[in-house]
């Protein structure tokens, strides 16, 4: 997969799979950053999972890389997410 982008993770619109590589993995997150997640905007867990399950079945795994990532950021109380600015 050396030197293909990330459109190569997906099938129909779907996410087929994650990538093991930390490097792969992070460009197909900042991808479904940048194209699931609108800067400024708060999202509570359920619309963050609705809106990562519209292409991948796991929403629960890849919420969390986006977190542990940097790519999405909790609220200080804990209610909602955020797109963390790039």
């Amino acid at each position: 997969m050396a030197g293909q982008g990330v459109e190569a993770f997906f099938s129909g619109g779907r996410l087929t799979s994650v990538p093991r590589k930390p490097a792969r993995r992070e460009q197909l997150l900042a991808h479904l950053t940048e194209t699931l997640f609108v800067s400024g905007r708060d999202y509570t867990e359920r619309e963050v999972n609705d809106t990562i399950r519209a292409v991948h079945e796991d929403c629960s795994a890849l919420r969390r890389y986006l977190v542990e990532g940097g790519f999405l950021s909790r609220t200080k109380d804990g209610s909602s997410y955020r797109r963390v600015s790039a």
